[in-house]
């Protein structure tokens, strides 16, 4: 699975907090913070997710992975460069609407390690 470019075949994730999910699973959308900003959601794949966990959320212990069906998302998903300190060649997909509830086929807990640090998931 490449995480460069567009990659169709890659698993998209959303990063959140269960509460948040709770919530998005209420209302339907999730237009997280930043994203008036931003104009996107963030979205990450399998092999990169535990980069942003760690720089933003080192060791909570309240997070999920929503995994997504990237024809439901019903906007454009671009892939486009992380932070300065992400590898220079990856790219995260990026989500330019609100997340819709009905794109989740999947939530799953998210854990650090005993040191705190998210490991990649397989």
């Amino acid at each position: 699975m490449s995480n460069t470019g567009s990659d169709p075949d890659a698993v998209l994730l959303h990063l959140c907090s269960r509460a948040e999910w709770d919530h998005l699973d209420r209302v339907g959308h999730r237009t997280p913070p930043g994203f008036e900003v931003d104009g996107f959601v963030h979205l990450s794949t399998s092999s990169q997710v535990h980069l942003p966990a760690n720089r933003l959320f080192a060791g909570r212990t309240d997070l999920v992975l929503l995994h997504l069906d990237p024809a439901r998302l019903g906007a454009e998903v671009r892939w486009e460069p992380g932070v300065q300190s992400d590898p220079e060649s990856m790219r995260f997909p990026h989500l330019y609407g609100p997340l819709p509830a009905a794109a989740v086929v999947e939530v799953t807990d998210y854990r650090p390690g005993a040191d705190g640090v998210f490991p990649p998931v397989a």
